[in-house]
């Protein structure tokens, strides 16, 4: 069975809190020692996601608004399994992907997108701002406003910006506003280019522009594409619909991996199997996949800190290698972020999940790897996630075990074929483990 295909009425109706069953409580948001951020979050989020973002309960309904429009976008995402890529490895083990690249947009990022989008129109919002890095998310928010007749604002990290001119275009084209960060629109912007001009941006300083508009007009929301409860919540349609498609292979999990940056599209992987992997139904390994660059699950510290660099958001604990990192230009601008989703984070501690780091040449030799053999190419982000796949594989070839090995395809890599040229020409600089 090579691909595993779900009827629209099989879409998930509530999606799974985490939160519920986590090992041990969450570490609750702070404020910062100067006080006064966590009074910032319902002037920059609707009161939908922040009562989702604080819940316990492990059911919470999608609302049926919500699930037409996934219908809409191509929900249920199908299951492939990777035989051709298995008879390459000449591996015993299964891999199987589950292809978020089929949304319009080309990733996960409009499973959460519309969601924001739904609970901000719903209490009034008439403009949502956003930060982007590889611009999967810019773009998947552009489109849901577009949908639901609202205006979009992006602050994209002016490296990706450059570097992915099309991840622009198609921003622009559902209707996004799209402004390389650090910008001169805000007043956080400002003192970073006054500082260095050319400044090649992050994820935290894009965060702080973002923030920083919703806070001046009450009519207009920030909205995050990671990181946050209530995003990683979102998600769980992933792992739900894949749960429901192993079981038609007549399959359990050995081995559950996803690249990291926020953790969104992982925790929505995985999050529905690790409940069963508490429950002692199965026996799986979960992996987090993350640039060597940018190493947050690796080599960051497990502590507070603030989701941005201008520290207008409260500090939440999680890992993280500082909010003034500014991490090296690569091309999987999606990965780029100093921190990391609390919940990930708390999972990783109590030893559920394990981190590993993949070089950028790695990441496109294994992008080209699984192009050649299944036909799909992955955007880089997702190439990490592949690396660790095939390196389970070939262990499985040496052990002679069948293990099931599968990856969250989080996206499609054709508006990332700069870095795919770079690569294949010899220009993609160097970076180490």
């Amino acid at each position: 069975m090579y691909k595993i295909t779900l009827s629209s009425d099989e879409i998930p109706k509530k999606w799974y809190n985490i939160n519920a069953d986590l090992p041990v409580p969450l570490p609750e948001y702070k404020d910062s020692e100067e006080g006064g951020n966590l009074a910032n979050l319902p002037k920059i989020f609707s009161k939908g996601v922040l009562e989702q973002e604080m819940s316990q309960e492990r059911w919470i309904d999608i609302p049926k608004e919500v699930r037409d429009v996934y219908k809409m976008i191509g929900r249920p995402s199908p299951l492939f399994r990777a035989k051709n890529l298995e008879d390459q490895l000449d591996t015993p083990a299964k891999i199987y992907y589950k292809r978020e690249d089929y949304s319009p947009t080309g990733s996960h990022k409009l499973n959460t997108a519309i969601a924001q989008a739904y609970y901000a129109k719903k209490d009034g919002a008439e403009r949502l701002t956003t930060e982007t890095g590889a611009g999967q998310w810019g773009t998947a928010l552009s489109l849901a406003c577009s949908m639901l007749e609202m205006e979009c604002k992006v602050y994209m990290v002016k490296v990706s910006f450059n570097q992915k001119p099309f991840r622009k275009t198609i921003m622009q084209l559902y209707g996004g506003n799209v402004i390389p960060s650090p910008s001169p629109d805000t007043a956080y912007g400002r003192k970073i280019l006054a500082e260095d001009p050319d400044h090649p941006g992050s994820l935290g300083i894009a965060i702080s522009e973002a923030v920083e508009e919703a806070l001046q007009d009450d009519k207009v929301y920030y909205t995050l594409g990671s990181v946050l409860n209530h995003v990683l919540l979102h998600q769980t349609v992933i792992g739900l619909e894949t749960k429901k498609q192993l079981e038609i292979a007549d399959e359990s999990p050995d081995v559950m991996i996803g690249c990291v940056g926020g953790g969104s599209n992982f925790g929505g992987a995985v999050f529905p199997f690790i409940k069963d992997q508490i429950d002692e139904k199965i026996d799986c390994k979960f992996i987090a996949a993350e640039p060597s660059s940018c190493p947050t699950l690796t080599q960051g510290e497990y502590c507070y800190d603030f989701a941005d660099s201008g520290e207008m958001t409260p500090r939440m604990k999680m890992h993280t290698l500082g909010h003034s990192f500014v991490p090296p230009s690569v091309h999987a601008g999606g990965l780029r972020y100093h921190g990391m989703s609390p919940q990930v984070a708390l999972l990783v501690k109590e030893g559920l999940i394990e981190g590993r780091t993949v070089t950028q040449d790695e990441v496109f030799q294994s992008g080209i790897t699984f192009a050649k053999a299944e036909g799909v190419v992955p955007a880089p982000e997702t190439c990490h996630a592949i690396k660790v796949a095939i390196d389970e594989a070939k262990a499985c070839k040496k052990t002679g075990e069948e293990k099931t090995i599968v990856v969250s395809f989080s996206g499609h890599g054709m508006l990332d074929l700069q870095g795919y040229d770079d690569y294949l020409n010899g220009k993609l600089p160097k970076d180490s483990k």
